[in-house]
């Protein structure tokens, strides 16, 4: 494939991390690609919607989105642009399922005309991270999320398979809803580093 003249020195070797990820199924360069960006995503997507928990959840499916697609990924432009265009997108669609869970639908809404509308709200389908896993449905991530600890397992279990909120867990496990959001965390902490270890394709 013709690469870009215009790409940096940084892109380029971006380009050869993307090219050793998807034709060798290299685990590390997986990892570096990460590694070079999980900052800079984090903190842009914080500050587009000033919530730590959910910019950590959306940040990790970014970057599940961006390695589910990396075969798509052509070097007419930088890599740190395609994923960030990745990221942002996915953060203003997860703003929009936000606004449109907050609209009541028990009030109808007044037309231009004097009408008055009701609102019918689908379901939204799952919180940002779980996507990433349902999409990774694979030997791996069951194989990562087993090598937890007990209880790391389950609170990753019960927020990105059961779908539970954080005040739900909270209430299940009878813990206090900071040392949830910790601990979760920390478990997200946990599976991106057994991710990157894993000598398996993502």
């Amino acid at each position: 494939m013709e690469v870009s003249a215009n790409l940096s020195e940084k892109a380029l070797y971006d380009y050869k991390l993307v090219r050793r990820a998807v034709d060798k199924k290299d685990q590390k360069a997986y990892a570096e690609l990460m590694s070079r960006y999980r900052d800079s995503i984090y903190f842009m997507l914080l500050k587009m919607i000033n919530n730590k928990d959910d910019a950590e959840d959306l940040t990790i499916e970014a970057f599940g989105k961006a390695f589910n697609r990396l075969h798509q990924y052509t070097p007419n432009y930088a890599f740190s642009t395609w994923l960030f265009k990745i990221a942002s997108n996915n953060c203003i669609d997860w703003i929009r399922k936000q606004k449109m869970r907050m609209l009541s639908i028990d009030n109808p809404i007044g037309t231009d005309d004097g009408d008055e509308m009701h609102i019918e709200i689908r379901s939204q389908g799952p919180d940002p991270i779980d996507v990433v896993i349902r999409e990774q449905k694979n030997e791996l991530m069951r194989e990562v999320v087993d090598k937890l600890k007990p209880r790391y397992r389950q609170l990753v279990e019960l927020r990105y398979y059961k779908e539970y909120s954080y005040e739900e867990i909270a209430q299940e496990l009878d813990l206090p809803l900071g040392t949830v959001k910790a601990q979760l965390f920390r478990a997200r902490e946990f599976l991106m580093n057994l991710m990157q270890g894993s000598r398996d394709h993502l």
